[in-house]
């Protein structure tokens, strides 16, 4: 082996450092959707959640500011021009029917 193969192999075995984030509680301000008309004439719906988000604690950024992880979540939703939609009937769900009133009366 080369020299340079014992430091690369010596750098792979190396562990790695855990960063420390502390987790931060988010607060929505204003609406998590926006929506888009497309020029067909159907909208888009984008929701925006943030599932998880958190500072460093034992980590700054280059620049020596604060270095954060987020976690987003996207919903897009295209509701067609027509507002229609299909399904199977084989997928709708089933409902009992109520039981029929007897002509028969007590005696």
């Amino acid at each position: 082996m080369t020299s340079i193969t014992y430091l690369l192999k010596g750098l792979l075995e190396m562990p790695e450092e855990n960063i420390e984030f502390k987790m931060l509680e988010v607060k929505l301000i204003g609406s998590d959707t926006v929506v888009f008309r497309l020029e067909d004439g159907a909208m888009v719906k984008i929701k925006v959640d943030i599932n998880r988000a958190g500072v460093a604690l034992n980590f700054k950024n280059p620049d020596g500011s604060p270095h954060y992880n987020i976690n987003a979540g996207l919903n897009v939703s295209v509701i067609p021009k027509e507002k229609k939609f299909y399904m199977l009937k084989s997928q709708l769900p089933v409902t009992p029917t109520p039981p029929k009133e007897s002509t028969m009366k007590p005696v």
